[in-house]
């Protein structure tokens, strides 16, 4: 019944295509990712070694890890009822690492864990390090899988010549593989310069200055300890910060997957556009109803749905990288809140792709629809023909060709054809004129 009484439809009617992110995004996964943090700055502690960590034993560093790589929802709540009398989410978690050292029999060291840190060291290492593993391995494949069936599909449909449509006019004509195409190029690009962003980690102490870490051991080079471990989680620290990480690069990330949604929007809306013109029509599913109404209805429904939760996404990502990087002097508590909501557009935009993956699948190209459009306008190819004879130097061409097309009459093959006759040009020219058709003027 769980669903069924959710508030957000990510945890309620879609459950099922976001569920993966609950291991990334949830509570529970937030306890996790603070606990593996801590724990992985207390063995760092222990390889440098700090003097009084020196004779801890490293064969137990698995018991270590075990702590959080074993971690269940219902151990995670003994964190939540430790923070019902802290009244604090990280030091909850420090206390609980500190009783599962206990249970292990090594609690003498326990004052290392959490050692001159705060909240937001643990916090702003754990969440950048969710979000990437997240789109590392759930939602960038499910983002590639869509672009391959974009692919796939610019391939099967490369020589399928379609009229196109600027200003909603038809205009020169152009293929349906290589419309497919100028999407999978601009997703492709916006994938690259994804790659190309750093996932930004704060870990500096109370102000960023590592001030704890300095009096308790004025001989350890900490800033360089810090840079390597936040390295060795694969992320890249921030330097120099507040007591917060200052997010600008965070937003940079939000931006990027913003534009790739805007992409798929404008996808959603021209494939929506192709079947309300019947260059498209759809496989028909047993079972579905296309209106609860009228029978015969087989409605774009998986582009609409995209479309919506992909403008739920863009939604939150622009407001994200709008608020996040701003933050009273050295820091206020407006990030801690908001950070928690990072989830959502990747479940918005997980919601979309699933709801495309779909889409896209159902989608039959129907010929007889292209093919006909393009027998109704002939006068798309008065751009080729008055191109042509201003390479030959005809005199006036495009003025020429203007008053021919837009009279208001039909263009046909035949109203083409006669007024090439009537030009003054060679017999190889006019030749050479005739031989254009809507379906040959496709260009490279």
């Amino acid at each position: 019944m769980d669903s069924l009484l959710a508030v957000s439809p990510v945890d309620g009617r879609y459950a099922a295509k976001t569920r993966a992110l609950s291991a990334y995004f949830s509570e529970y996964a937030l306890i996790k990712y603070r606990i593996r943090v801590e724990i992985e700055y207390f063995i760092a502690l222990c390889e440098l070694p700090l003097p009084q960590l020196a004779d801890f034993d490293k064969s137990r560093y698995a018991d270590l890890r075990a702590i959080y790589t074993t971690l269940t929802p219902e151990q995670a709540l003994r964190v939540k009822e430790i923070e019902k009398t802290t009244n604090h989410d990280v030091k909850a978690v420090e206390y609980y690492i500190k009783e599962q050292l206990k249970e292990l029999g090594i609690s003498k060291w326990g004052e290392f864990i959490h050692f001159g840190l705060t909240s937001q060291d643990i916090n702003n290492t754990s969440q950048p390090l969710m979000l990437k593993e997240a789109l590392e391995e759930v939602y960038l494949p499910a983002l590639r899988e869509v672009v391959d069936i974009l692919a796939a599909d610019a391939e099967a449909w490369k020589d399928i010549p379609m009229l196109a449509k600027t200003h909603g006019q038809p205009a020169s004509p152009t293929r349906v593989g290589k419309e497919f195409m100028v999407f999978v190029a601009r997703l492709r690009e916006q994938l690259r310069q994804l790659a190309g962003l750093t996932y930004p980690a704060k870990f500096g102490g109370a102000t960023g200055n590592m001030n704890a870490h300095k009096v308790a051991y004025p001989g350890i080079d900490w800033p360089a300890f810090a840079d390597r471990f936040v390295a060795s989680l694969g992320l890249q620290r921030s330097c120099p910060t507040t007591q917060i990480e200052h997010y600008d690069n965070l937003a940079a990330i939000f931006d990027c997957l913003r534009r790739i949604n805007t992409i798929l929007i404008d996808l959603s809306r021209d494939i929506w556009t192709y079947i309300s013109m019947e260059y498209f029509r759809q496989r028909v599913i047993a079972g579905e109803v296309g209106s609860s109404a009228m029978p015969h209805k087989v409605n774009p429904i998986d582009f609409e749905n995209a479309e919506g939760n992909l403008g739920m996404a863009d939604a939150v990502l622009t407001f994200l990288s709008m608020k996040l990087p701003i933050s009273r002097l050295q820091r206020d508590l407006t990030d801690s809140t908001v950070q928690r909501n990072i989830g959502m557009p990747l479940a918005h935009g997980l919601i979309a792709l699933a709801s495309l993956k779909k889409g896209l699948g159902k989608l039959i190209l129907n010929e007889n629809a292209l093919r006909a459009d393009l027998e109704r306008n002939w006068a798309v190819v008065a751009e080729g023909i008055q191109t042509i004879l201003r390479r030959e130097g005809y005199p006036n061409p495009y003025e020429t060709l203007k008053a021919l097309t837009r009279t208001g009459a039909a263009i046909d093959e035949k109203v083409i054809a006669d007024f090439i006759e009537t030009l003054d040009v060679s017999e190889s020219v006019k030749a050479e004129l005739r031989a254009i058709t809507p379906w040959n003027y496709t260009g490279f």
